[in-house]
């Protein structure tokens, strides 16, 4: 399996953070409650990215790029023309297709979203100034940008995000790129551009119908402990 795949539970945060423009904040509070604010009026958004993935004792960084789409109610659609492979769901199912190696991973997505985890946006029940900590609100300012650099925690730490960094353009106030760094320390970034927000996407667009030939495999969802 390709390591673009660990990507996966980094990736609904990205979809709903990176389209939202923010509305001239001042403070790190300000800023999470426009995020929120702005992703309930965003019913959609596409956007091409470039992506790496840098493990903590990986010397060169695993590279992917491509086209994003999301719809909300869990529904998105990540297109991949390096490495060639695709990332879909219809809100129910969570499809990850290999085409080279003839193999589609599937999941429920009721199943892998969790209140107060990333994927919990998916579902339009993310809350992102409830969910996390502002840790430092910096600005970078060059000849070339004119940023908002904003870190972040969770309040309840999970191994598959620990932090969270979002670069702002400070004239659009549109999030650029994000930093999901893991509980042991693997860093996954993603670049956006050429948004749209509310393009009108039809919910068939996010649907996927199997090719013959291709091996199936249902992915097993970790048990969550009782507390």
């Amino acid at each position: 399996m390709k390591k673009i795949f660990l990507m996966l539970f980094s990736i609904p945060m990205l979809c709903t953070l990176i389209f939202t423009p923010l509305a001239f904040p001042s403070t790190g509070q300000e800023v999470l409650k426009e995020i929120q604010s702005r992703y309930e009026k965003t019913n959609d958004f596409e956007a091409n990215f470039i992506q790496e993935y840098l493990g903590k004792v990986m010397i060169q960084a695993n590279r992917g790029e491509g086209k994003v789409y999301f719809k909300k109610k869990g529904m998105m659609r990540w297109d991949y023309t390096l490495p060639n492979q695709k990332l879909i769901s219809d809100g129910r199912t969570l499809w990850y297709y290999q085409p080279e190696e003839k193999q589609v991973f599937l999941s429920d997505i009721s199943k892998v979203i969790r209140e107060r985890t990333p994927l919990a946006f998916l579902a339009g029940e993310g809350n992102i100034s409830r969910d996390f900590n502002v840790l430092n609100l910096n600005e970078s300012v060059s000849q070339k940008e004119d940023h908002y650099i904003i870190e972040l925690s969770l309040k309840e730490p999970l191994a598959t995000l620990s932090k969270l960094i979002l670069t702002v353009d400070k004239k659009t106030f549109t999030i650029l790129q994000t930093d999901v760094f893991d509980g042991l320390g693997n860093v996954t970034r993603t670049r956006f551009f050429d948004i749209k927000t509310n393009v009108g996407l039809s919910s068939t667009f996010f649907q996927f119908a199997i090719p013959p030939g291709t091996e199936v495999i249902k992915m097993q969802e970790p048990s969550v402990p009782r507390k």
